[in-house]
């Protein structure tokens, strides 16, 4: 019998790290990667670029449905607009259930790593590994701050978290898909960790599962 495509899933808050570390696995294991949270910002960037409201069903959807490879690309799916209007276009079970094919059939033939909020517990709930990031809200409030930072944002540490606490509060009480750890899933506690333990700790996990 073949061996079926290694499925990943790495799901977490925002700023917990699970971004670098599915990159990071996904290189050193061969494998594609796949950033899902940008389908659900690049459809909230469609949905105000068309002067309308992120959390009209009939907008999300329209522009969940309209996505193209380049929508990815854009320069401008980062920052608290954006991170507003990606949370509520994710809140809309039409524009879920829109891109849900997209995410499953991206790694069904070789395989994948992909990061987001519902991957192991709706996207691949089958998947054979499925980590939890997470961190103290405190710390991914720190770390968001130093990264919009960096690209010349300068917004009050307390605005950073308390525009934090509002994302986690939507993501965790939304009816579809609600950001939660799946049941079989491991967590990983990255609040006082830097990325290379992170790593390493996922890594160990995967080798372990497989016995690589």
């Amino acid at each position: 019998m073949s061996t079926p495509p290694l499925i990943i899933a790495v799901d977490g808050p925002a700023a917990a790290g699970k971004g670098t570390l599915a990159r990071r696995l996904a290189a050193s294991l061969g494998l594609p990667y796949l950033d899902t949270g940008l389908l659900y910002r690049a459809t909230g960037r469609r949905v105000l670029d068309a002067g309308a409201d992120p959390f009209d069903p009939q907008a999300a959807e329209a522009a969940a449905r309209s996505l193209t490879p380049a929508d990815m690309e854009r320069g401008d799916l980062r920052g608290p607009e954006a991170d507003r209007a990606a949370s509520a276009v994710a809140a809309i079970p039409a524009v879920r259930a829109a891109l849900l094919d997209f995410q499953r059939g991206y790694g069904r033939t070789k395989g994948a790593v992909l990061d987001g909020r519902d991957i192991g517990t709706v996207i691949f709930p089958d998947a054979p590994v499925k980590l939890f990031i997470t961190a103290s809200p405190e710390a991914r409030a720190h770390r968001r701050w130093l990264e919009l930072q960096a690209k010349g944002a300068a917004p009050a540490p307390a605005s950073v978290a308390a525009e934090m606490a509002e994302r986690d509060a939507r993501d965790e009480a939304r009816a579809a898909a609600p950001l939660r750890p799946a049941v079989d899933a491991t967590l990983i506690d990255t609040t006082s960790m830097d990325a290379d333990a992170v790593f390493d700790a996922a890594l160990s996990l995967v080798r372990k599962r497989f016995h690589a």
